[in-house]
């Protein structure tokens, strides 16, 4: 079984959801995880971030090169 880590913080739910599709159409094994906790109104997503992408890291690089080629365009 792979081990996914940590690759990216996400600022928000779109580039999550746009970062996402983009892994999707490679074909890369990923899982977005949101730091939103209702029983704290998302008080954790102002200190660390939206969220985290999470991938093997094999595939840190690919990722990250997709993540600026978005944030470019």
């Amino acid at each position: 079984m792979t081990e996914f880590c940590r690759i990216v913080t996400l600022k928000n739910e779109i580039e999550a959801q746009v970062l996402a599709e983009a892994l999707r159409e490679r074909e890369i094994p990923h899982v977005v995880r949101t730091f939103h906790d209702s029983a704290y109104d998302g008080i954790f997503q102002m200190q660390k971030g939206w969220g985290v992408l999470m991938a093997p890291e094999s595939f840190r690089a690919e990722i990250e090169t997709i993540l600026n080629e978005l944030n470019a365009g």
